[in-house]
């Protein structure tokens, strides 16, 4: 008699038919294994991807974003606020693309119109891109309007390039009796006075300059030249000691002092009463009194 065997009854199954299980699942586990080891590497290539992006990234140097910056606005279409492009074109001047600002003061003034702000923007660019006349004509459109003050210091910077101290003395006072605490009009006009041989007349501005912005290199420097110039060599070594001047900047500022001992020659009045000013008794030779305020501040 044939006896034949139930699964449902005892569990067990023909040989034949578990090996049959067996290979199946063999056969899956290595589908798995293939499908994890292909996920695996489409993982490992996508993060390799994103670090490479990531170094990318970091490699770029702030200088160079700026200037890729600057040169994709100089592509892009212009800002659609006329306050958003004028401030676009001060970032080109402040980065010293003056050339590049003249083409947008063109373009912004075909779409908005001339503004006062635009006429001493192209003041200042035609001047730095040395055209002195046409930036004289544009400082001089200034003189009636808010921007006044602006206008004769531009002017006044203009002369002073020409080696016409006077007249940029005479420029830049009346810049600075328009804007009195504007510190930079009035070291410029200091150094104007200085160059013009009037050490006396330059003391004031200078002193005024250097305490309403006291972390102005150029301030500073001009303070340096006016202290070796009034004869006050101690006092600025001293200053030029304390701001870390380089030995560049200290040698200009000897040269300067010696051509404004030359020009001071050539004012017999001035050079008279700054001579009489030095050999003046004082009180104690052996104890002088405290260094003047602004020096105090400095060597702080």
């Amino acid at each position: 008699m044939l006896m034949t065997y139930d699964l449902t009854l005892d569990g067990a199954a023909p040989a034949w038919q578990a090996a049959s299980v067996r290979t199946a699942r063999t056969a899956c586990g290595a589908r798995r294994a293939r499908l994890v080891r292909r996920a695996t590497a489409v993982l490992a290539l996508a993060l390799l991807g994103a670090c490479a992006s990531k170094e990318s990234g970091y490699g770029v140097g702030p200088q160079a974003e700026r200037a890729a910056e600057i040169q994709q606005a100089g592509r892009d279409p212009a800002p659609d606020t006329p306050d958003v492009y004028l401030d676009l074109i001060g970032r080109m001047q402040s980065e010293g693309l003056y050339y590049a600002s003249l083409a947008h003061i063109d373009a912004f003034e075909k779409q908005y119109g001339v503004r006062p702000e635009t006429i001493l923007m192209r003041a200042d660019a035609l001047r730095m891109t040395d055209q002195p006349d046409a930036a004289a004509d544009a400082y001089t459109k200034l003189l009636p309007t808010p921007l006044a003050a602006r206008g004769y210091r531009g002017l006044g910077l203009i002369a002073g390039a020409a080696g016409d101290f006077p007249r940029a003395a005479q420029q830049l006072q009346e810049a600075a009796r328009l804007a009195p605490t504007d510190a930079p009009t009035l070291s410029d006009l200091g150094y104007a006075r200085l160059r013009e041989g009037d050490v006396n007349g330059a003391r004031v501005p200078l002193m005024k300059a250097a305490e309403l912005d006291h972390n102005n290199p150029k301030i500073i420097s001009n303070v340096a030249l006016y202290l070796l110039a009034d004869g006050d060599n101690v006092r600025a070594a001293t200053l030029m000691d304390q701001q870390k001047f380089s030995p560049d900047v200290r040698a200009a500022i000897r040269r300067d002092a010696a051509k404004i001992a030359v020009a001071g020659m050539a004012r017999p009045g001035v050079a008279q009463t700054q001579q009489d000013a030095r050999n003046a008794p004082v009180a104690s030779a052996s104890a002088p009194g405290p260094a003047p305020r602004l020096l105090q501040r400095f060597s702080q």
